[in-house]
């Protein structure tokens, strides 16, 4: 079955089960989990019931697309991502970028945590991206390619909205909230970096390190979907001198510290879009 045949199938099968019609696609990662709890919900649909759908294996999420309005604008919201470092491929962990594009959304929002690779970040401020260096080993878009979904060769020289990220740190400056613009650096995981790699991340000149989000963004741009990427910094890696090891506890207490001054960005912006 082609990919175009996989999209449809999901799509025909999430129509049997709503005809709710989104304007903004929102993917849940580290930070923005529990916004779903904020949408006024109109269908809520398990990963596990849709054809071609992966199922998220990282505990915190739900696994979930919620069907809702969130500051009064019509959503659909994945809770839960999936990552390479679980064991899919690139083509699945972008799958229902894919969906949500096809079910009519004209902005999608994600949300990450990361490693600052940056002196001046600290842990619980926020970035929102302006661009990205990708040193994922797949790419999501490699093999046969499908004109009727985007272009073989996408350009990613605008890739992220400069000016929505302006609009987001003057809401976040209204709000006194730490916010930055800045530059993501992807790759695998699920290990963090070693003291050497914050230090090569550093001088290649990104911000923060994650182990998501590019390979996302990479199919929105191959379908001309605009994107807003927001990520809450979860710990300090950089300059290496002030290193000292990381817990899951310490990031997932960091982030929920975080996640309430990121939902208030997301739905002023969500308002204004």
């Amino acid at each position: 079955m082609s990919l175009f045949q996989q999209i449809n199938e999901t799509l025909n099968s999430i129509h049997t089960k709503t005809d709710f019609q989104p304007e903004i696609g929102i993917i849940l990662g580290t930070g923005l989990g529990d916004l779903a709890n904020e949408i006024e919900q109109v269908k809520v649909i398990d990963y596990k019931v849709l054809p071609h759908f992966p199922v998220s294996t990282v505990e915190s999420h739900k696994g979930q697309l919620v069907f809702g309005y969130l500051a009064g604008r019509k959503v659909v919201a994945m809770s839960g991502r999936f990552h390479y470092y679980e064991g899919y491929s690139m083509q699945q962990v972008t799958f229902p970028v894919r969906v949500l594009k096809y079910l009519g959304i004209q902005h999608l929002i994600i949300s990450n945590a990361v490693g600052s690779t940056n002196p001046n970040y600290e842990a619980g401020d926020i970035v929102f991206v302006k661009d990205h260096i990708n040193f994922h080993v797949e790419n999501p878009l490699r093999g046969e390619n499908d004109e009727r979904i985007g272009p073989r060769f996408p350009d990613m020289m605008f890739t992220y909205d400069r000016k929505l990220n302006a609009r987001a740190l003057a809401i976040a400056a209204s709000h006194n909230i730490r916010a930055h613009e800045g530059i993501y650096f992807g790759w695998q995981g699920p290990n963090l970096e070693t003291p050497a790699e914050y230090k090569f991340i550093h001088l290649l000149g990104a911000d923060m390190v994650g182990m998501s989000t590019i390979p996302e963004v990479l199919v929105a741009k191959h379908m001309d979907l605009p994107v807003f990427v927001l990520s809450v910094v979860s710990n300090k890696c950089f300059p290496i001198e002030e290193l000292t090891p990381t817990t899951l506890e310490e990031v997932i207490a960091v982030v929920q510290e975080t996640a309430p001054k990121m939902g208030l960005i997301v739905k002023q912006l969500l308002q204004e879009l």
